[in-house]
């Protein structure tokens, strides 16, 4: 073999095993397509901003901005950016981290943000739709919203009143303190604070599931709704997301 044949076949192997996988190492995840990516690094081209005290689109002090590829959330003010197109049985992975600041109304407690998904109606905080808790010491945990329901493993329906929200623990949660740098005692999930962690969420014909780091932290059945726009919270907390990608069911 010449030494050009040699050193071209040995940069096709290092990009093959280097490049980023079309699928999930997580167990349980099912057949898919190609990803789409919701965010593309560069702006919220996609995205409509609400923010509670301001409405639709009106972000003067930059509450969520793009830094190097990743969206920045200061927490300073409630709201979300939130997919302008609603979607259907997908899988949907993102990765997260903590900032460092809490802010009022919610300073000096556990770190809280969210992702919301399969919400119809109005634009207000929060709107109608099942949470996937992105929370010290609580990431993983069902909230349905304003109306939203689910069948957690139990059997057990759960209906959020009007205005309002109710929740299904995850999976094996020990107890919980709202304190900012709050960690489970008994099965903690999220990566130590400042690293990156992955969540992934299956919704497939209103059976959802919610993975953090690769573990199966919930599971709900007969969700209502069961498909509508997706939304990243600000609420109080410095946070970080990045590789924001979201793969069609086959």
């Amino acid at each position: 073999m010449s030494k050009n044949l040699s050193r071209t076949l040995g940069a096709a192997l290092a990009l093959f095993f280097c490049a980023p996988l079309a699928w999930s190492a997580t167990k349980g995840i099912p057949p898919h397509g190609p990803a789409v990516a919701l965010f593309d690094g560069h702006d919220f081209s996609g995205f409509d901003i609400f923010l509670k005290s301001k409405g639709l689109n009106n972000d003067p002090d930059q509450v969520f901005k793009v830094e190097n590829g990743i969206i920045h959330v200061s927490g300073t003010e409630f709201g979300y950016i939130i997919t302008r197109q609603e979607f259907q049985n997908y899988y949907l992975r993102a990765e997260f981290k903590w900032g460092e600041g809490t802010f009022a109304p919610r300073e000096g407690q556990a770190r809280d943000s969210g992702i919301l998904y399969n919400i119809q109606g109005e634009q207000k905080v929060w709107p109608r739709s099942v949470e996937f808790q992105i929370n010290e010491g609580c990431t993983g945990d069902f909230w349905m919203t304003d109306g939203a329901a689910l069948t957690g493993k139990d059997g057990q329906r759960v209906t959020g009143p009007p205005g309002s929200a109710l929740k299904i623990d995850r999976f094996n949660k020990g107890p919980w303190k709202n304190v900012v740098g709050y960690r489970d005692p008994v099965n903690e999930v999220e990566k130590s604070h400042g690293q990156w962690n992955v969540v992934e969420l299956v919704n497939q014909n209103g059976h959802v599931w919610q993975y953090v780091n690769g573990k199966l932290a919930n599971e709900g059945t007969d969700a209502f709704p069961s498909s509508g726009k997706i939304l990243f919270q600000s609420e109080g907390a410095e946070v970080f997301f990045r590789n924001i990608e979201l793969y069609p069911l086959k």
